[in-house]
């Protein structure tokens, strides 16, 4: 009965239920949340406060900022929030929320369109394709068509370009698609389509891929549960998508060295939202590396 208390009287503030509704499908910093609602940091970390000792959100410091993402555990929670999303977004409350989105991914465009010749120098702090390359290609089912988002330097397309019909790269970076055009090039891979666009793309090709590859990508990406639900319409019937990502961790540094805007995620965190999209958990191998970080590839099926 008290905490059943203290939950309704946290959600019992039309701004704090803006705020939950807004946290359906990403997680925003303070900064962010006090730009969207036109607030100012004290009274914006006065109502966050409220729910999350409601247990209405969960916070992860990612460096020196925290992000904020709504919680469902329990069914009075997830009762809650099904009524509360079937509510719109304020137009202006939209728009804000749209230049937010805009805004990182700008900061991600910026750093490939200047670091793109020094990528592999970047990556490799991290985790070199080696590392995790030979797993993910372990996991593929072969079909007709694969489709890859962030191909980077282009190795994976030698995987898939051997076992699909064709292939599409997929990357919003020009300057990258080039490097990539230029692997795929040198190793006379005949059957690949290159793309310059976001996952949108994908999505205006509803059922159209049997596998769809993520590799070391998410981290990069201004919404990565938006990603989910574009890859998702693209999958045909039982096809399969493969996630490669770092665990969450604390290496602030990596947002500058290598343009992240993530530290990490959490596993449930994307089987969170690959199931929010509709795709089943699969597969997973998860392995540590020697600077600190972890692997993570998760394989989720289109049912």
């Amino acid at each position: 009965m008290p905490q059943l208390a203290a939950t309704l009287k946290a959600a019992g503030d039309p701004l704090r239920l803006e705020i939950l509704r807004l946290l359906a499908q990403d997680s925003y910093s303070v900064l962010e949340l006090c730009h969207i609602f036109d607030l100012r940091q004290p009274a914006l970390s006065h109502h966050l406060k409220v729910l999350s000792q409601a247990g209405l959100v969960s916070k992860r410091r990612e460096g020196n900022n925290l992000f904020y993402r709504r919680t469902a555990n329990s069914d009075l929670l997830q009762q809650l929030f099904s009524g509360l999303d079937q509510l719109p977004l304020g137009a202006d409350r939209a728009a804000t929320v749209a230049q937010v989105a805009a805004e990182r991914a700008e900061a991600s465009r910026r750093f490939f369109a200047d670091y793109g010749n020094r990528f592999r120098e970047q990556q490799e702090l991290i985790a070199s394709y080696s590392v995790y390359g030979p797993q993910v290609a372990q996991l593929l089912k072969p079909g007709r068509h694969a489709l890859e988002v962030g191909p980077g330097e282009g190795e994976f397309l030698e995987e898939l370009a051997s076992r699909f019909g064709t292939v599409t790269a997929l990357d919003l970076s020009q300057t990258m698609l080039e490097r990539a055009q230029a692997f795929s090039d040198d190793k006379g891979l005949q059957n690949i389509e290159f793309v310059c666009d976001d996952t949108r793309a994908a999505a205006a090709r509803p059922e159209s891929a049997d596998c769809i590859v993520v590799n070391m990508v998410l981290h990069h990406t201004p919404d990565p549960a938006q990603i989910f639900h574009d890859l998702q319409k693209s999958l045909r019937a039982g096809g399969q998508l493969l996630i490669t990502d770092l665990h969450d961790h604390a290496q602030d540094w990596a947002r500058d060295a290598c343009g992240d805007l993530w530290l990490g995620f959490t596993p449930q965190q994307l089987v969170e939202w690959a199931a929010d999209a509709g795709l089943g958990k699969g597969r997973s191998v998860h392995s540590a590396l020697r600077n600190g970080f972890q692997i993570q590839i998760q394989e989720f099926v289109k049912p």
